[in-house]
């Protein structure tokens, strides 16, 4: 399990506890290199030689490269709340900013701003989610935001990389995913030849948190298909 941007392995508690009868669960580490290529390399070496990959927003970009890197390992994979797309010039501007404000100590009030974007409007004011949104983002600390930042922006196009996902996919996504809207979702869904589309109703972006029972059901459902 590969988590987004500035979140840990809370992401993915709910999806941890009930699937750990059944599967054996690690959650990967994307916080040591500032390059998608290095980060899937941190995952690889420290994965088993055959894997079901589940990644969402930053965890599906890395989890593209992983498969670039080595496709014969992966059995599964499901694309949470995620793009194939390279950062957008206007996205790229935004990242210099953000990493300026908290290499001087801005890091608190940059998660607060990033906070409303990543849940439906009726979680917004939740404030379970919104500190626990805060409180993975501070633990993991500056640094990591400024390598994980560098590694989004220069990220490549995956555009080419959804063709060749030969093994079960699942794509999945929030209605309300105001960072990875839905269109980005169904085109994923078209070009992959093996995957299945969900999106769910009253969610934004971080659909492991706001639906949790439904995300484990459509991994559970995933997990069943021959690889």
């Amino acid at each position: 399990m590969l988590p987004g941007m500035m979140l840990d392995a809370r992401l993915y508690a709910y999806q941890s506890a009930k699937l750990a009868p059944s599967y054996a669960m690690m959650v990967g580490d994307l916080t040591r290199s500032s390059s998608i290529s290095e980060l899937a390399r941190d995952v690889l070496g420290n994965a088993p030689e055959r894997f079901a990959l589940i990644g969402l927003s930053m965890g599906g970009i890395v989890a593209f490269e992983v498969w670039r890197q080595a496709p014969q390992r992966v059995t599964h994979i499901a694309l949470l709340d995620t793009t194939f797309y390279p950062d957008r010039t206007e996205r790229r501007e935004v990242r210099l900013e953000q990493m300026a404000q908290v290499e001087v100590g801005g890091l608190r009030e940059v998660t607060a701003s990033l906070k409303p974007l990543y849940l439906s409007r009726r979680n917004r004011e939740n404030p379970r989610l919104l500190q626990a949104i805060m409180e993975m983002g501070l633990e993991l600390g500056s640094e990591v935001f400024r390598r994980q930042s560098l590694a989004l922006r220069d990220r490549r196009d995956s555009s080419d990389t959804l063709p060749t996902i030969s093994c079960p996919a699942l794509i999945l996504c929030g209605r309300e995913d105001q960072l990875c809207p839905i269109d980005w979702h169904v085109a994923m869904a078209n070009a992959i030849p093996n995957a299945d589309l969900v999106v769910l109703a009253n969610c934004g972006h971080l659909s492991a948190m706001e639906e949790p029972e439904a995300v484990t059901a459509s991994l559970e459902r995933l997990l069943r298909r021959p690889s």
